[in-house]
């Protein structure tokens, strides 16, 4: 597949929406490659204007020493200067996708660890079969409990926000 039908899907390579960015962030400051490249320098980057067109334009790679310069110089997070371009006007969102990706990894760890905490228990039940039941009755209530807890926590309004809305 030529690169010109490649899918353009919210994730580009990293590089290519780097080189992206940096044009644009640039441009929507109304800097030239000029301007871009002596607040590089003045930051501790070293970068020609050459240098800058270059990678903007595809030409030469970026490293990623200077591509934490360009985030820096931008005031961007990292994270945000290599995401999709099409949510460069977005940084909200960047921030919220990347939000969503971590909780999901912490999911994803936390139902690891539930796992190897499950199986480590019915282990040691199949050997002491004499204390199944009642450790089994225990889990469910401390799950019963700390979901409870966390419904309430989460679902139920707060009294501050229950005294504002009376007073309305």
């Amino acid at each position: 597949m030529a690169d010109e039908e490649a899918p353009q899907g919210v994730l580009l390579s990293g590089e290519a929406n780097v080189a992206v960015r940096i044009k644009l962030e640039r441009e929507a400051r109304g800097w030239s490659t000029n301007t871009l490249s002596d607040r590089l320098n003045e930051a501790g980057f070293d970068m020609n204007p050459s240098g800058v067109w270059r990678i903007e334009n595809g030409k030469r790679r970026i490293n990623l020493d200077e591509a934490i310069g360009f985030a820096e110089v931008f005031g961007l997070d990292l994270r945000n200067l290599v995401g999709p371009p099409q949510l460069a006007a977005k940084a909200r969102a960047m921030e919220l996708i990347d939000a969503v990706v971590h909780a999901f990894r912490q999911t994803q760890r936390a139902n690891a660890t539930y796992a190897t905490a499950r199986d480590a228990l019915d282990a040691y039940l199949a050997e002491h079969p004499d204390v199944r039941r009642e450790a089994d009755v225990m889990v469910s209530n401390a799950i019963a409990e700390a979901s409870a807890s966390h419904l309430a926590t989460t679902y139920e309004p707060r009294n501050d926000a229950v005294n504002h809305a009376q007073e309305a």
